[in-house]
């Protein structure tokens, strides 16, 4: 998973790409936001172009946002990309979705963040509308506060019947997990260590259950950080930029160290529930990197 804000443009996202599937990644994530938090601004390719390409220019890699705010686009308009790109792909993409969190790029690019009750009630509107346009091979009419639909369709319906699945992406018990139980396919906790994440976890069980869903309806995935370093002193190299250790990263919902401390943490993760997990890649440049990763790691990890 990459920051799209850090520095993304064409020729790090080919780069990228080509990486991840020559080298046997399961999938590539990318963040969607105008700019960081903080100056400086740095490039930032748009998300559903660098989606499109990707979709196009890939044969088996997953992808998708994580995740893609409603407060940036009408969701009619994300349902409709989000269509057509999974298609495009032969169905690789998974859509993600939030609600939108950052006041500077709001602010900067005249979209209204909104307080939090209003900004998780948009949000809920807006998800109903894209499940609802791509699920139903009839007209759709809705109302709410934030949108409307009258004799609505999507054309050409999805290939994949009821189109890409929905992905929600946060760590919220009140206003997240229920969202993911009514609208999602996918649960993506957020920098978590494991015994937080199967708290969560069984938390999310409990409320699929008294909705009468299976919680095995909602694939459970986690976006965390990653440090790692190909030897000893490779880790503590990159260990000095956050000033902690391998460990107390780890505490924090990181995945950090050489690749037989990693191989322990991811399994750490996936016997919290995990079952697909999106590390952060903060260099885009470090290709090295992620080969040595790839080598390392994966023969690992690989069922």
């Amino acid at each position: 998973m990459i920051e799209g804000q850090n520095g993304l443009n064409w020729p790090r996202w080919k780069r990228m790409a080509k990486a991840v599937e020559s080298l046997g990644f399961f999938g590539l994530y990318r963040s969607d936001h105008y700019t960081n938090p903080n100056p400086p601004d740095l490039d930032s390719l748009e998300l559903w172009v660098s989606l499109t390409w990707l979709a196009a220019h890939t044969d088996h890699i997953a992808f998708g946002p994580l995740v893609s705010p409603v407060s940036f686009r009408h969701p009619t308009m994300t349902a409709r990309m989000a269509a057509a790109v999974d298609d495009l792909s032969g169905g690789r993409l998974s859509l993600g979705l939030g609600a939108g969190w950052q006041q500077r790029e709001h602010t900067n690019f005249g979209w209204q963040l909104l307080d939090i009750p209003a900004r998780f009630a948009r949000f809920e509107e807006g998800l109903e509308v894209i499940s609802k346009l791509l699920a139903s091979d009839e007209p759709v009419e809705f109302t709410g506060h934030y949108y409307a639909l009258h004799d609505a369709i999507l054309l050409p319906r999805p290939d994949r019947p009821g189109g890409p699945p929905i992905l929600i992406g946060g760590n919220g018990e009140k206003r997240t997990l229920p969202l993911v139980v009514r609208y999602a396919q996918e649960w993506n906790g957020v920098f978590l260590t494991p015994a937080r994440y199967a708290e969560l976890s069984k938390h999310l069980d409990r409320l699929l259950l008294a909705e009468g869903r299976e919680p095995d309806t909602v694939r459970r995935s986690l976006m965390c950080g990653c440090v790692f370093g190909t030897d000893a002193d490779d880790l503590q190299r990159r260990l000095s930029e956050y000033k902690r250790t391998a460990a107390e990263l780890y505490e924090q919902g990181v995945a950090a160290g050489t690749a037989t401390q990693i191989v322990d943490q991811l399994g750490a993760w996936q016997a919290a529930g995990v079952q697909r997990i999106m590390l952060q890649w903060m260099d885009l440049d470090d290709l090295d990197g992620l080969e040595a990763f790839a080598v390392q790691v994966l023969p690992q990890v690989s069922s």
